[in-house]
């Protein structure tokens, strides 16, 4: 399983930060009347971009476009000030990224996260010059698992997608990266299961991110 370029997902893969995320929409929904959730809930809410995390918290009969789109922008308002509250790299991935960019391979961020939000994290998070590409949701190229942006990636990667792996914690990713010719890592500590990324794919599941270092090997 040699790889000369990794691209990681970001939330639930990098860093944790699913209480940023579940505090700020519990707060959207407060304002409107309605009950939040706890955070176990949200851990399967998160991963398909903040419009779709809007409409599944939202109650069915409150999902007009309307009212999406005023939470939406609630949601992304919030967000914004209150991202790096807890949001925290889950332990052991510093020393993976430094292990890696040692061993000379190249490395890039790709989330459903809209991409200043995304930048945002990463630069309050990792030191300059970690990731060579770093690209969140953008206008005009589809969310995951549709592997446009993951080819995207790749590209300005300058690394053939079949040698690039793809690490991610959802089924999302793991059929993003099989869907883009990559090979899907899963990381069994994010915010899904084991067998959910078995079961979309995953050529190897790590269990603490040194994994992916002995995985190379």
């Amino acid at each position: 399983m040699r790889f000369e370029a990794v691209i990681f997902d970001l939330d639930g893969t990098l860093a944790d930060t699913l209480e940023d995320i579940a505090d700020a929409m519990n707060r959207v929904l407060r304002r409107e009347g309605l009950p939040g959730y706890d955070y176990a809930a949200f851990r399967y809410l998160i991963g398909k971009g903040m419009r779709n995390l809007v409409t599944q918290a939202l109650p069915a009969e409150r999902r007009s476009d309307e009212t999406i789109e005023r939470c939406l922008a609630e949601l992304l308002a919030d967000y914004s000030e209150h991202f790096l509250v807890k949001t925290r790299l889950y332990g052991g991935v510093a020393e993976l990224l430094t292990g890696l960019r040692a061993a000379g391979v190249r490395l890039a961020v790709l989330s459903n996260k809209v991409d200043e939000l995304t930048r945002g994290i990463v630069d309050g998070l990792t030191d300059p010059g970690t990731f060579a590409v770093v690209m969140g949701a953008r206008s005009g190229v589809p969310l995951k698992p549709d592997p446009s942006a993951a080819l995207l990636v790749a590209a300005e990667l300058g690394t053939p997608p079949g040698d690039v792996a793809y690490v991610g914690d959802s089924g999302v990713d793991m059929r993003t990266a099989t869907a883009a010719g990559m090979l899907p890592v899963g990381a069994s500590w994010g915010f899904r299961t084991r067998d959910e990324l078995v079961e979309n794919g995953a050529r190897a599941v790590l269990d603490q991110p040194r994994d992916l270092l002995a995985l190379r090997l």
